[in-house]
């Protein structure tokens, strides 16, 4: 028997999920750190806490299944996209990460894209707050003292490699969310560098997310009481694991995922150019890319409602009886904007809002309008995939919260006019990651095999044609919305910062 470690590292916690080489989940075991806040807009975490929730996980599931210190062969990650880590020259943290959700930085992206507007048509994306170019020019304009002493830079899941294998290493799917690689060339951008100040020195070695970064080093080796060689592999950004671990490795299936935020996904067989329409990153598939589209504010909607309004009532209570409401809430409209949007129009300014409020609207409205809206934002997603790449989708994963209700899949099915499909068994990134592990060890021959093997669907949903007619005529009044609310919401930020 051999067995997989697929390491997650998020941003609350790190999962770590073992798997034998058949693709059946063994055990798991977590590990939470904290997350600091120490000015508004600002978000970090000490790296050195997901080394210490790693070498906490690896203990507590060899304790779980002790057979792990003879059959463990391969280890690789999934990690949180575009958090800044940086090290001195002893591999020694200089400051704490500048995590992918800190916002400070929106005068570097208008800076870098002032500058140097050709950076889309190198990356394929536009500046955001997100990615890690302008965390880097943060830093050089803020820290310079901090700066000078970078002699390593890298992302967060490269953190534990480094760690685990003495290796400095970085996977393509990660690398594309930078704002430093060359798309086309597939290497790290020497104009980006240049034209920011960069040294390619500091930056890892690039690999294919399955490839093999080294072996776990002697003294971890001894520690842990691992009997044979465990190999450690690249692994990949979150989006994309996940995206392998629910099988998206064709086109014409796409995925949608719910979480805090949402995303839409469609994998690429080809590149594709949507001019910063959409982000557009590498695979964890060698060689192959996904698109996606981001609602900032999916599953956050939804708990913003619910402690607003039904405070302590639980989810499944809230919309028991969302069913009895038909396609589009009775005229009632959601927007999801209550932190902004991403997709597909980038404005941090702009608030969400319920349109057609009526006395006869009660609870069960408002919580289905809020269903619908948070789908017709991640449509905007397809509505772009379909227009400027001619995709189709046979096929929609849903996974995360909005697949845990079936009135909610249903809508997804009639909003996307597509069939949904669910996992039997949803374990997200980290199972991707073990997947990884699988077909850089040879267990498997491609990524095809192992999700045969590995991915399970569950229930599959189709649209209800007389719903998928209402629920067009619906979204055309919803896609007005944004251009209708975005005025006043910039007159009311602006009187607020008077």
């Amino acid at each position: 028997m051999a067995y997989l470690l697929g390491l997650d590292l998020g941003t609350s916690s790190l999962k770590g999920l073992v798997f034998d080489h058949s693709g059946n989940l063994i055990d798991t075991a977590s590990a939470d750190y904290p997350l600091s806040s120490p000015r508004p807009g600002f978000s970090e975490q000490d790296p050195n806490h997901w080394r210490q929730a790693a070498h906490a996980v690896i203990k507590a599931l060899i304790d779980k299944v002790p057979e792990l210190r003879k059959e463990l062969i391969g280890i690789s990650f999934s990690g949180q996209m575009h958090s800044l880590v940086l090290l001195d020259e002893q591999n020694k943290v200089i400051r704490p990460a500048i995590l992918w959700n800190d916002v400070r930085t929106t005068k570097q992206c208008q800076r870098i894209m002032e500058e140097m507007p050709e950076i889309l048509s190198i990356t394929k994306n536009i500046a955001l707050e997100g990615f890690t170019l302008p965390k880097i020019c943060w830093v050089q304009e803020h820290e310079p003292e901090n700066w000078q002493k970078v002699q390593h830079l890298m992302l967060p899941k490269d953190f534990l490699a480094l760690w685990l294998s003495g290796t400095y290493s970085m996977d393509y799917s990660d690398a594309a969310g930078t704002l430093l690689l060359d798309s086309e060339k597939n290497c790290w951008s020497a104009e980006i560098l240049n034209k920011f100040a960069i040294p390619e020195e500091i930056l890892p070695t690039l690999f294919e997310s399955a490839a093999e970064v080294g072996t776990l080093v002697p003294d971890l080796q001894t520690e842990f009481g691992f009997e044979k060689e465990v190999k450690i592999f690249a692994g990949g950004a979150d989006n994309a694991c996940a995206a392998l671990g629910s099988g998206i490795i064709d086109e014409g299936i796409g995925m949608v995922s719910i979480g805090t935020s949402g995303v839409f996904l469609s994998f690429e067989a080809q590149k594709v150019d949507y001019q910063g329409k959409l982000h557009v990153f590498n695979h964890a598939v060698a060689k192959k890319q996904y698109s996606m589209g981001v609602t900032l504010a999916a599953g956050n909607s939804l708990s913003w409602y619910r402690d607003t309004f039904s405070e302590g009532v639980d989810f499944s209570e809230l919309l028991a009886d969302i069913g009895e409401v038909s396609p589009g809430a009775d005229g009632l409209l959601f927007t999801p904007y209550i932190v902004g949007e991403r997709t597909p129009y980038t404005d941090s300014t702009v608030r969400g809002s319920f349109i057609g409020i009526d006395t006869h609207h009660r609870r069960r409205h408002f919580s289905r309008a809020v269903l619908e809206g948070i789908t017709f934002s991640l449509k905007d997603s397809q509505l772009i995939m379909e227009e400027e790449a001619k995709r189709k989708f046979s096929k929609i994963v849903s996974v995360g919260g909005g697949a845990k209700n079936k009135e909610w899949l249903q809508m997804q099915a009639d909003i996307f006019a597509a069939e949904i499909t669910t996992l039997s068994t949803e374990q997200g990134p980290g199972m991707g990651a073990a997947m990884l592990a699988a077909i850089g060890s040879g267990l498997y021959p491609d990524e095809a095999a192992c999700v045969k093997a590995f991915v399970k669907y569950g229930s599959v949903i189709q649209p209800i044609a007389e719903n998928v007619t209402e629920y067009q005529r619906i979204y055309s009044v919803y896609h007005k919305v944004y251009q209708q609310t975005a005025p006043l919401c910039r007159e009311l930020a602006a009187l607020q910062s008077e």
